[in-house]
């Protein structure tokens, strides 16, 4: 026989493995060939080929990239939905975050913070101090109350440049201009959503309702309409994720492309040299962008460095894997080095200099906090260093410090255990308008905003975290644990600090993952293309079901979420667990 090669014949690339729906696409969007090998029953490709056979670039691609490579291998008719659906869910996410955006017309919760930073910004690129009841003045429409001492704060620049960005547009003295970024990135979120769950599932039911379902819920909702920081982090962590996919597929193509080219010039068997470790798969420039948005993700708020180091590991691992399904056989080593490093270096420093960057308007400053630290303290071990560069060492040491010894009590203070189960959502804003004033026409009335999710949607993506572990460690599904991935960055580091004071609005860096996990057991639901058509349909029902009944909640929530007058009786039915008040 020669010399052979053995393969799965499941793709590796995680395309429609046994019981796996989701890659089937919309109700049987899967390629042709794919859906007759199914049919008949017979594998997509055998268990053993001959390297002339499984070393063509159309081979390789087949077992790195599954069956269906790109959008030019659907039907013409269905191209035009892999864009209008995630823009539709999209276009429902900025109905829902910009009707009544400027309402309560005040600033609330931490606004009273961000909001303010952000004005400092605008007039001289860093943040300066406040006068006693200088949200007064901020809430009537005089913002230019500034002090000129400088402000000393604990969170990077990022996520106050952008509702600075927001305040350039729209103005600084009206609740619409300061809120209008957080509604913005909270949309954009959406689409990107829609959009990753298209790339993962290769579904368009499973995208639309992976969009529609982040667009509807409560606690993503109340965040894009109040400018707090963490809505800017999930953006940006989100964006490197998909850029992360991107390059995942990019790299596998090239992968591919240099191994048939090396077999094809060795009369189709590819040398030994070859497959020891494998190529160089040059410059990553997805990878790249994922670099930056991750440093973006840090310069909004520091646990984006778990971003980090989770996304990092996880991509090298996908490069491995990679290699391993090719039929390298230094697949470990050859990752390691021709993959780690390169990613490493494409991450890591990338980040760290658009982190640095982000500072720019602190270095520019003549009077910023800790500004010039480093004059009035000269160190002999680090005098060597520009003395901007060791104070703004030692503010980051003072912040990562204080950020350390938080465990000041707060009513609202909820711990990480609670924020899957939605145990004590945070209250942004309360009042009980008088009876007679617009919107209120009983005894009693209430207008609030509370960040607690769609409970349907929480409690039910909650259960589905421990059916992707099943999937992930019994099938070795690589999005199951791509997903896995992005809530264990997000959640699980909080638990290193029991007693720090923590908020559950936190939840919404992870959000987006859950939504998708909740997407990856609908398509489970949903069932193969290969199912029969009663299968498919009935599975296709419930999916519907299940999104219209969590849009019905929303509706029934959506009063307590974007505060609207409403009696205080109607208000109580809402609050579903004592803890909630």
């Amino acid at each position: 026989m020669g010399l052979v090669t053995q393969t799965s014949t499941w793709p590796d690339a995680g395309q429609s493995g046994p019981g796996h729906s989701a890659p089937a696409g919309p109700a049987g969007t899967a390629p042709a060939a794919a859906g007759k090998a199914a049919s008949s029953g017979t594998p997509a490709r055998p268990w053993v080929a001959r390297p002339a056979e499984a070393f063509t670039d159309e081979a390789l691609r087949a077992r790195l990239l599954g069956s269906v490579q790109s959008w030019r291998d659907y039907p013409p008719t269905l191209r035009i939905w892999f864009l209008l659906v995630p823009l539709l869910t999209a276009a429902v996410a900025a109905i829902l975050r910009f009707v009544r955006l400027g309402d309560p017309h005040k600033l609330v919760f931490d606004e009273t913070y961000y909001v303010k930073d952000a004005y400092s910004y605008l007039v001289s690129g860093y943040e300066r101090s406040w006068p006693d009841k200088a949200n007064d003045s901020f809430n009537a429409g005089n913002p230019g109350v500034l002090l000129n001492s400088p402000e000393y704060v604990v969170h990077p620049p990022v996520g106050k440049w952008m509702i600075a960005a927001g305040m350039w547009l729209f103005g600084p003295d009206n609740p619409f201009g300061w809120r209008f970024a957080a509604a913005l990135t909270g949309t954009l979120s959406v689409l990107l959503v829609s959009l990753i769950a298209l790339k993962l599932f290769r579904s368009l039911p499973l995208a639309g309702a992976a969009g529609l379902l982040l667009a509807v819920d409560g606690h993503h909702l109340v965040m894009s309409r109040t400018s707090l920081l963490d809505i800017f982090l999930m953006f940006w962590v989100l964006a490197a994720f998909g850029a992360l996919l991107m390059d995942r597929d990019d790299g596998r193509a090239r992968l591919a492309s240099r191994l048939a080219r090396a077999a094809a010039d060795h009369g189709g068997n590819p040398p030994p040299a070859a497959l020891l470790s494998g190529p160089w798969l040059g410059v990553r420039w997805w990878r790249i962008t994922a670099g930056v948005c991750l440093g973006l993700a840090v310069g909004t708020k520091w646990s984006g460095l778990f971003f980090v180091a989770v996304f990092g590991l996880l991509t090298v691992l996908w490069d491995m894997n990679a290699r391993r399904v090719a039929g390298v056989r230094g697949w470990i080593s050859g990752g390691i080095i021709k993959d780690g490093i390169p990613a490493f270096i494409s991450t890591v420093p990338v980040a760290a200099v658009v982190y640095t960057l982000t500072w720019t308007g602190w270095f520019r400053s003549d009077n910023a906090y800790f500004r010039h630290w480093a004059e009035a303290n000269p160190s002999p071990a680090w005098g060597w260093l520009p003395d901007a560069v060791r104070s703004l060492a030692h503010y980051h040491q003072e912040a990562y410090t204080f950020h350390q010894g938080l465990s000041s009590e707060h009513p609202y203070e909820a711990s990480a255990w609670s924020w899957l189960v939605m145990g004590r959502p945070t209250s942004f804003f309360y009042e009980s308008p008088q009876q007679g004033t617009p919107g209120c026409d009983v005894a009693k009335c209430t207008s609030a905003i509370l960040s607690v999710g769609n409970p349907l949607i929480w409690w039910t993506a909650a259960v589905c975290l421990v059916v992707l572990l099943f999937w992930w460690a019994g099938r070795r599904d690589w999005r199951a644990g791509a997903v896995l991935a992005g809530v264990a960055a997000g959640y699980l580091p909080w638990f290193m600090y029991p007693e720090r004071t923590m908020f559950y609005f936190y939840a919404v860096s992870f959000e987006p993952f859950l939504i998708l996990a909740l997407a990856y057991c609908l398509g489970l639901v949903l069932g193969r293309a290969s199912d029969p058509p009663w299968r498919r349909r009935s599975g296709l029902y419930v999916v519907v079901l299940f999104v219209a009944a969590a849009i019905v909640l929303s509706a029934f929530f959506y009063p307590v979420w974007a505060a609207e007058v409403i009696p205080y009786d109607a208000w109580k039915v809402r609050m579903w667990m004592p803890s909630w008040i």
